[in-house]
């Protein structure tokens, strides 16, 4: 794909997602951190449910460690898989306090290595979190880029490298959120709104169905 369809498309995406940004609620690094660990297989919004009395008092990873795992299990059980992820979650505190003085590295080896944490979720912390670019692939930014000819890979590291070699730098993090929001809005899964999409002049999927 040239370069001059690929500012298109981010002009394109821009123009529809001017306010598009990351839609779990959180103050700080670790709380975008356990936001987003307790965000798998569930909407944003029912992770700010629990979060709001969550964070209100387990600020800190220092605090978390206070707090027994059935107790952790109580507070996120409207979640799914909240008994793995409360696991993970007080592993990961450990860690953070023991290694990185209660510190949320921002680095993607060392995130990528507390428990929970893959490369889509340590790419979400760097990138909102700590203003560093980073391209999160989730199941919206994959099918999106899928159908806009962007990659033709499943995988999503691949669709990661296959994005980050295709998108300069400096809009990646935006350029993420925006795919997200028009996955969710416009390019479903199962019924794309093709007709009403600002970017189907420019998109294989619709220009082949």
């Amino acid at each position: 794909m040239d370069k001059k369809k690929i500012h298109t498309l981010i002009k394109l995406l821009a123009e529809a997602y001017p306010e598009a940004k990351c839609d779990l609620n959180y103050q700080n690094p670790f709380q975008l951190l356990i936001a987003t660990i307790l965000s798998a297989q569930t909407t944003d919004q029912k992770v700010n449910k629990v979060t709001a009395q969550l964070f209100d008092k387990y600020p800190t990873p220092e605090s978390f460690l206070k707090l027994p795992i059935s107790e952790l299990e109580k507070i996120i059980n409207p979640i799914g898989l909240f008994r793995t992820k409360a696991k993970r979650i007080l592993e990961t505190c450990k860690i953070l306090v023991e290694e990185y003085n209660g510190e949320v590295p921002s680095d993607i080896d060392n995130l990528t290595k507390l428990p929970g944490v893959g490369r889509k979720t340590a790419n979400v912390v760097l990138a909102n979190a700590f203003k560093i670019p980073a391209f999160p692939v989730d199941t919206h930014v994959k099918r999106v880029a899928k159908r806009l000819g962007l990659t033709d890979e499943s995988d999503p590291e691949k669709v990661e490298r296959d994005l980050t070699k295709l998108i300069p730098s400096d809009y990646w993090i935006d350029t993420h959120r925006r795919l997200i929001y028009h996955g969710r809005r416009v390019c479903s899964a199962r019924k794309p709104q093709c007709y009403n999409c600002p970017l189907n002049a420019n998109c294989p999927y619709y220009l082949t169905t």
